[in-house]
């Protein structure tokens, strides 16, 4: 099982630059966009339906062209929602939820909460209801996979000047507390998991050009939690690639 996550920062936009074809020669059997920014009737006949996949959409109702997450799937899905369940964290379009078999695949495109200290509080209070989400599923026997911007960067080692950002949204210590959690309640980081020390990152600013010095964040990740840790034999940060400010994300399973 292959599967690719990318933060598109506008899938119209992406797309415009070719990127489509390059994920369709790489052919996964899932590809979770997050950060759409588009209403479905908004897309090329191509976006809407790639050849060969089954396709799903969830936009935004709060904001029209904001946030907003996608899945492409070769595999039709038993059952697709949308959302936590909590109508108040569910009117951005952040999150996609498959079942298939005794497995969950979930999107999600978390807050930023930046800004006014309300935006943390609604993002801490998604943090707690997604851990919510996925531990009730996993009660009930599904095997969990989840995906996507987290918008967190979890230790030092996942952004380039942790030392000036401590106090900054995105590595507050309350929201890589989140992390710790998701950890203690055996779900895995696949990515340090299989490459403990290794210094990659996933979004740079483009404001500064802080790609071009590799001055970057690692905000995107794969989970999945302990019935499926052993069958990880891949999680790469395709950091080469180009076509948005984040860089996609690559977890390949075992059957």
């Amino acid at each position: 099982m292959k599967i690719i996550s990318w933060n598109v920062n506008g899938i119209r936009a992406w797309h415009k630059k070719g990127m489509l074809d390059w994920v369709l020669k790489k052919s996964p059997d899932f590809f979770c966009v997050q950060e759409t920014k588009a209403e479905l009737e908004q897309l090329t006949e191509d976006l809407q339906t790639p050849p060969g996949y089954f396709s799903f959409f969830h936009s935004s109702n709060e904001r029209k062209g904001h946030s907003g997450t996608a899945i492409y799937s070769k595999i039709e899905p038993d059952k697709v929602t949308f959302g936590l369940g909590v109508k108040d964290l569910d009117q951005q379009g952040r999150q996609i939820n498959m079942y298939f078999g005794d497995t969950l695949l979930i999107n999600c495109y978390f807050p930023n909460g930046g800004g006014p200290v309300e935006r943390l509080l609604k993002k801490l209070k998604y943090y707690k209801e997604f851990l919510n989400f996925v531990n009730k599923n996993r009660e009930k026997g599904y095997k969990i996979i989840f995906c996507g911007d987290l918008n967190v960067a979890h230790d030092e080692i996942d952004l380039a000047r942790p030392e000036s950002n401590k106090d900054s949204v995105g590595f507050l210590p309350e929201e890589r507390l989140w992390i710790d959690e998701l950890l203690a309640d055996n779900y895995f980081d696949t990515f340090r998991y299989l490459h403990p020390k290794t210094v990659k990152y996933s979004w740079w600013d483009m404001k500064t050009r802080s790609r071009d010095r590799n001055v970057g964040w690692r905000l995107d990740y794969f989970f999945v939690d302990d019935k499926l840790i052993n069958k990880v034999k891949k999680s790469e940060i395709l950091d080469d690639v180009l076509g948005s400010d984040h860089c996609p994300v690559y977890l390949e399973l075992s059957n």
